[in-house]
């Protein structure tokens, strides 16, 4: 069965990386929650997609260069006035829950790794007995390579159209297996079937992200990748029961 991850809490449903997202997530009958974290200038962990709090919040600048106290204080755009959330909080949220975790390692706001910012996830994860139930995710493939040093579990390459482009399908799959990458992820507009084909021929699981709309969502399941991101998770799961049941 194709598996389904709720993209940042389902943003199109609930806001961008919500508390109230990720915790009617935890309740859903799906398989994964998406998610990306970002360091405050004081060691904490916040989960927020972009680097800065410029496009979904009421604040502004990059995370990485403000305290977390600061950070804590923006409030969400479309969130009913909530705050961001430290990974912590989080892992709360989902202490008991099925949902399993895919964290997304994003650049900083220079489109660079953090440095030593991977094993204090990893570290955090492991704290909250939440590593177990945890894959990690980056379009970066130097995260991905560190991320292997710190932990075991499953790491997905995002494998952006750009990037897709100019390396082409070979490319892709030699980079992948020259990392010891065992999963790739590609915009559900750029899946296809042959794609799809080649890449499981040489033994790597294939995702897409993206799938927001009915039509991509559809085409995500008939297709039968592994899994998808959806910003709007309950449409999702509401297509791909309706597809079980014809």
């Amino acid at each position: 069965m194709t598996r389904i991850a709720a993209h940042r809490g389902g943003t199109l449903e609930y806001g961008d990386s919500t508390p109230a997202g990720f915790t009617a997530t935890a309740k859903m009958e799906l398989e994964e929650v998406e998610f990306d974290v970002h360091p405050t200038i004081d060691g904490a962990i916040i989960v927020h997609h972009d680097a800065t709090l410029d496009r979904t919040t009421d604040r502004t600048g990059a995370i990485a260069e403000q305290t977390s106290q600061d950070v804590l204080a923006a409030v969400i755009n479309y969130s009913q006035n909530a705050h961001p959330l430290r990974l912590e909080q989080l892992c709360e949220i989902f202490q008991t829950s099925p949902v399993q975790f895919r964290c997304e390692f994003k650049p900083d706001r220079n489109g660079l790794p953090y440095a030593q910012f991977v094993p204090r996830v990893v570290a955090m994860f492991e704290e909250k007995h939440m590593l177990g139930k945890t894959g990690f995710s980056s379009f970066l493939v130097d995260y991905l390579d560190e991320i292997a040093l710190h932990s075991d579990r499953p790491r997905l390459w995002l494998v952006s159209p750009a990037i897709l482009m100019q390396l082409g399908t070979k490319g892709v799959i030699e980079t992948a297996k020259n990392r010891q990458i065992r999963e790739i992820g590609v915009h559900i507009d750029t899946a296809t079937p042959a794609l799809m084909t080649m890449v499981l021929d040489a033994g790597i699981d294939f995702g897409c992200w993206a799938a927001h709309t009915s039509e991509q969502i559809s085409k995500a399941l008939t297709m039968g990748v592994k899994v998808f991101t959806s910003d709007r998770p309950s449409l999702a799961m509401t297509i791909r029961n309706q597809m079980q049941k014809d």
